[in-house]
């Protein structure tokens, strides 16, 4: 690999543009030159060795530049990023370049053997990999300083010299993919191959995730209709649904893991090594050494972190939920009118109103759930956590924390304070049918609108200036850095989870939100996939190899499913008649069954392996492969000696 590196050319007749860099507007020419040169610059010089192209915009400004790479150059990142690429024979191993031969579909010719999204998550980890060697500071930029090893695109975004850089679409094959996905209403599964080849697999892993979660919500849906169409009142009967509901949450998140374990093994994120984490580029502190890796780095004191977290986050946090308690109240006391008055009219306009408190409450929640996201990121950010995992996790937290008593608290205090059955059917399905409505027109309706507004006005702006440009990639290039930005996952996975909480935690007094949540996540597949390819500027892939803590987070959900059906099945009248004498012998047996319950989850979750029988084999033996070439190694160093 070492030899490859030399001989590798930094020119290439074929440039393909990949990613997009863009500079602020007045960006100094000496931080350009360098930057550029840094760019385009050999490995052994401290360079990524890529190919870069100005783009004159309107004016003639340049400010917007295109990166891309020669197949050599790609197919070396391919070996130092660790992608995992399928074998001839039909093995996934790590990719070397020296054994590249042994790849199925592999020709020196054959330019498409790494996916555009492969190239461009190589472009982008070359180019956060550029790193300062004797810099002070950003030419031309006194107040951005530089030290030994630290990132220089990191450095660069931090002190709003680089707006920011984006990987560009492929317009043949998004609408190849475009057809495929949602071009046609059709009944069948989602193309996850072409979508992990063009968006990563963290995109496809959700789609998968979400597409595999409206599949299993069907038995659920189906046994529900009939129990809310004929056995309303009888609680007899629920005990069955809600005892199925229980074992159902269990095997689906186990079931899921396996599926997910093969999907991950075919993209070959499943035996990709987890890379050593860098410090994320909003970490500050002075500068020291990292005991570790022996770099320097700015080091921040873990107590200060700390003192942070307890003495500021967490009141903050605390303070946000009492709010939450406290606009619930409001809540009720909007309830209690609005059934004074229509005792008193009992029209039915009366009867209209007897939603709208729940309507205004679900409304006022999901804004209280935007503006407590912004203040928990912010916080997060200012805890100043080393780690973009770290950082996730406390986030991760903070918010579900939130989430969870603001969207459920009112239907925890329904019913174990009120003891109000028919109030909290009409909340639960009030809330549950207002959210996804409200989430379908944020996340999906008005983005694409608006992004097609701005799309009309640009072709038009576009077609009027005589440039000697390429008009197309001029065109696509000032449409796609105008999109808006995906920051993630996070929000859709924390959407399926308050659905999953609505479907799983009162399911024996509602029964139909499972039917509510089938047809919603059919047109949340179809609206996601209108938002990933319209709405917003292609993210850049980001291999995985699980769906993360939010796997944790469903597991958790369950759990706590298990004591709500419980104690709601025990306060049936039904039940409570079967304990005339007794109340304490009425606690005791609904907790023994909760108990019992929770001890079969767990057995169930122990008994499902997460990864089926063929796939531990072939992870077995490519363990034992790589042992044995290590043994092989340390004989053939100490014949040496």
């Amino acid at each position: 690999v070492v030899e490859s590196w030399s001989f590798l050319d930094t020119v290439e007749s074929n440039f393909r543009p990949l990613v997009v860099i863009e500079l602020a507007k007045g960006t100094k020419e000496e931080t350009i030159e360098w930057f550029t040169k840094r760019i385009v610059d050999k490995k052994a010089n401290g360079g990524a060795q890529l190919l870069i192209k100005p783009l004159v915009m309107e004016n003639g400004i340049e400010n917007i530049y295109l990166v891309g790479a020669s197949h050599l150059r790609l197919l070396l990142g391919a070996e130092t990023v660790g992608l995992v690429k399928e074998c001839s024979d039909n093995s996934m191993r790590t990719f070397t370049y020296s054994s590249r031969k042994t790849f199925k579909d592999f020709a020196d010719d054959n330019h498409n053997f790494l996916t555009m999204a492969e190239c461009q998550y190589i472009i982008k980890h070359e180019l956060e990999n550029l790193r300062a060697k004797n810099e002070k500071m950003i030419p031309g930029y006194p107040q951005a300083k530089l030290y030994p090893g630290k990132s220089i695109v990191r450095r660069l975004l931090t002190s709003g010299i680089l707006v920011q850089i984006f990987p560009l679409h492929d317009r043949e094959e998004l609408k190849k993919l475009r057809h495929s996905w949602y071009g046609r209403v059709k009944v069948g599964y989602q193309p996850l191959d072409d979508i992990r080849c063009y968006f990563g697999e963290t995109i496809a892993l959700y789609f998968g995730f979400l597409e595999y979660f409206t599949f299993a919500l069907i038995p659920m849906a189906v046994i529900g209709i009939p129990y809310y169409v004929f056995a309303w009142e009888d609680y007899d009967k629920y005990v069955m649904f809600a005892t199925f509901n229980l074992l159902w949450s269990t095997v689906i998140l186990e079931v899921w893991k396996r599926i997910c374990a093969i999907l991950t093994y075919r993209w070959g994120t499943l035996l990709m090594k987890r890379q050593f984490e860098e410090p994320r580029p909003g970490f500050h502190g002075v500068l020291g050494i990292n005991p570790v890796t022996g770099r320097e780095e700015p080091v921040y004191s873990s107590l200060k972190r700390q003192l942070r977290i307890y003495l500021v986050s967490l009141p903050f946090v605390c303070l946000c939920l009492y709010f939450s308690l406290y606009v619930m109240m409001i809540y009720f006391d909007l309830e209690q009118w609005a059934l004074d008055y229509h005792k008193e009219n009992e029209t039915s306009f009366s009867s209209l109103m007897l939603y709208v408190p729940s309507i205004i409450y679900a409304v006022v929640i999901e804004i209280m759930n935007r503006i407590y996201r912004y203040a928990a990121e912010f916080l997060t950010s200012w805890e100043n956590h080393r780690l973009e995992s770290s950082y996730q996790n406390h986030l991760i937290l903070k918010v579900l924390v939130f989430n969870f008593l603001n969207c459920f608290a009112s239907l925890f205090y329904i019913a174990f304070v009120l003891f109000d059955m028919k109030l909290l059917r009409q909340s639960l399905a009030t809330l549950l049918i207002t959210s996804q409505i409200l989430n379908q027109f944020a996340e999906s309706l008005l983005p694409y609108w608006l992004q097609k507004r701005y799309n009309r006005r640009m072709k038009k702006r576009m077609c009027s200036q005589k440039t000697d440009t390429d008009l197309s990639i001029a065109e696509q290039v000032n449409m796609e850095k105008e999109m808006g930005t995906y920051l993630g996952t996070f929000d859709d996975y924390l959407e399926l989870f308050l659905q999953f909480g609505y479907v799983s935690l009162f399911s024996c007094v509602y029964p139909l939100a499972a039917v509510f949540a089938v047809l919603n996540n059919i047109t949340e597949i179809y609206s996601d996939a209108l938002k990933m390819c319209r709405v917003y500027k292609r993210p850049f892939a980001e291999p995985t190899a699980n769906i993360g803590v939010w796997q944790l987070a469903f597991e958790t959900m369950s759990v706590i499913s298990v004591v709500t059906n419980c104690i709601l099945i025990g306060m049936s009248p039904q039940v409570d008649a079967l304990f005339p004498d007794s109340k304490m012998d009425l606690v005791l047996t609904v907790a023994l069954v909760e108990h019992l319950l929770l001890a079969i989850k767990f057995i169930m979750a122990f008994v499902i392996p997460d990864k089926p029988r063929d796939i531990q084999m072939k992870l077995a033996k490519l363990e034992f492969e790589s042992l044995e070439a290590l043994k092989q190694q340390v004989r053939a160093f100490q014949m040496q000696l």
